[in-house]
């Protein structure tokens, strides 16, 4: 992400809907628009520390993305595009051990009714992917999603579906946790019940689930680890 325009440190000041906050820039109220639709409720606090990237890109109705907050002295990247673009390299650079024997990689295949992130191609096998970003972390326990998502549901039972119909010899969903400080991943039922059982019967149906902790730099996502998945479901 670094070179892709300046990065300004400001204050919030509110976020009137999913994808509009106001920021204090130095006294200077400006709107940015908010790359990522979860509620992001530790985050939308007046006064918090955020990080706006000017964006200069025509038919615009704001001049900034906010692309990061400081939130207890760690830096977090609330992008929801970055996990796509993350993961993508590591694919191309084939930095990831948990997918293998592919030669080719595109992008937003098409499958049933929709898209998933990745299909990966090899002689005899086909992986299809899916990639969540997440940003919710409690106590070193990291949750998706932080609100309810009919969309990420529709994803994982399509995922199951593809191993059923033959179409995948491999799936995956990836949740990209865009910081350092979790030691564990599970869905958060108490916000979309439906989506952790659905969770829980992919991963049953043999849907791999992989957690991985990043840290920020330049403001681009560095690979940590590979973090344990806690189906539950958890009480809340």
């Amino acid at each position: 992400m670094s070179g892709q325009g300046e990065v300004l440190n400001g204050k919030f000041i509110e976020r009137p809907n999913r994808f509009l906050a106001r920021v204090d820039i130095d006294g200077r109220t400006v709107e940015s628009f908010v790359p990522n639709p979860g509620r992001m409720y530790e985050f939308m606090i007046p006064g918090k520390s955020v990080f706006l990237r000017r964006n200069s890109a025509p038919h615009r109705k704001t001049e900034y993305d906010m692309i990061g907050v400081l939130h207890d002295g760690l830096l977090v990247s609330i992008d929801s595009n970055l996990p796509n673009r993350f993961i993508r390299r590591l694919l191309e650079k084939h930095s990831l051990p948990y997918f293998s024997n592919y030669y080719r990689i595109i992008p937003e295949p098409r499958h049933y009714d929709g898209r998933f992130d990745f299909r990966l191609e090899g002689d005899d096998d086909i992986t299809l992917i899916e990639v969540k970003s997440c940003t919710l972390v409690e106590n070193g326990h990291a949750f998706f999603p932080d609100a309810p998502t009919l969309r990420g549901t529709r994803h994982l039972k399509h995922l199951v579906k593809s191993l059923k119909d033959g179409i995948a010899t491999q799936a995956a969903v990836v949740f990209v946790i865009q910081r350092p400080d979790a030691y564990v991943f599970s869905p958060h039922d108490g916000n979309d019940p439906n989506f952790g059982d659905a969770l829980r019967a992919a991963y049953d149906a043999g849907i791999d689930v992989i957690p991985l902790t990043t840290r920020v730099i330049d403001w681009d996502l560095q690979l940590q680890e590979r973090i344990p998945f806690m189906s539950g479901p958890m009480e809340f």
